[in-house]
Parts: structure tokens; C-alpha cells; sequence
């Protein structure tokens, strides 16, 4: 009986959260609209980026910020690296294919929409649809207005703001 009062009380705590079909809870609500940056210029990514926040990172966080560098070759864009992701280091490795304006397809990963870069793209503020993560980059050290700038954006697009925190 006590497993079945703890089952109910669990199924009712997790039945307001969203699905990633993988069996995750996702950060954003999945009925919310969600833009990608439509002026978003893939060609200045290149450099080095490192993670400087991320969705599920704070208290949970095993692991410390990822890095990425984005690299010009014959195909267009490639990206190497790791990220934080959900509490642990995720490989990114691979030509990035765009599928349209600031959507991109990432080797192995779910694609990455760019919901926002400043205008000097010093940060860039990277979701999913499905809300199964998201996270910040920065080409240092991020300022706290571009911070909130980006927790402002990722609100906007139906994400859990309370839940972005660094790694």
C-alpha cells in the first residue's frame, strides 16, 4: 500500500512535466510556440565557445562547463567539443547541416535551434522543441545582462527560466 500512495504522489509531481520521448523531463512546455533566431549567421560561429549556463545544470551538475570550437571545412561548418547537458559531459563531434534559419543539425544529437545571439555574437542561447535541453555559450566570459538577456529569451520561448543555471 505504502508503494502504491508513493507511486501516485510521484505520477502526480511528474504530470505537469513535458516529455522528451525519451523518457526525460523536458524545461520547456511543449504547446508554447518556439522561435529560432531568423537572422542568424551560421559563418560567424567560428572560435571557441564555452558553456556558460545550462538547463538542469545547478545543484545537479557532475560535471563543470563544456566547450565547444566551430571550425570552417569543405562542407560548411563543423563543431567539436563537449557539453554539460542534464548533470554529465556530452561529446559534440561533426558537420553541422542547417535546416533553416538558425536551426541546425548536429551528428548524434537532437537539432539545435539558436533562439538568440547578441549582436557582437559574444553569446548564443541554444534550445530544442522538445525542451530536452538547452544552454548558453559564450566566446568568455558572459556579462550578466547577456545572461539575462538570454534567461529572458528562453522564457520567452516557453522554457522553465527557474531551471537555467550555470555548470
Amino acid at each position: 500500500m505504502h508503494r502504491v500512495i508513493v507511486a501516485a504522489a510521484l505520477a502526480l509531481a511528474l504530470g505537469g512535466c513535458d516529455q522528451t520521448g525519451r523518457g526525460e523531463l523536458a524545461f520547456r512546455d511543449a504547446d508554447a510556440p518556439i522561435y529560432s533566431a531568423a537572422a542568424f549567421d551560421p559563418g560567424r560561429l567560428e572560435g571557441r565557445w564555452v558553456q556558460a549556463a545550462a538547463f538542469g545544470g545547478t545543484g545537479t551538475s557532475k560535471c563543470g562547463p563544456g566547450a565547444v570550437e566551430f571550425n570552417r571545412n569543405k562542407s560548411g561548418l563543423s563543431v567539436s567539443g563537449q557539453l554539460c547537458l542534464r548533470g554529465r559531459m556530452v561529446p559534440v563531434s561533426g558537420n553541422l547541416g542547417a535546416l533553416g534559419q538558425g536551426r541546425l543539425t548536429v551528428p548524434g544529437m537532437e537539432n539545435w535551434w539558436v533562439l538568440w545571439v547578441d549582436s557582437g555574437y559574444r553569446t548564443l542561447a541554444v534550445g530544442t522543441p522538445s525542451g530536452g535541453f538547452g544552454f548558453v555559450l559564450d566566446r568568455g566570459e558572459v556579462s550578466s545582462d547577456r545572461l539575462a538577456a538570454a534567461r529572458e529569451i528562453f522564457e520567452f520561448n516557453g522554457y522553465r527560466a527557474d531551471a537555467l543555471g550555470p555548470v
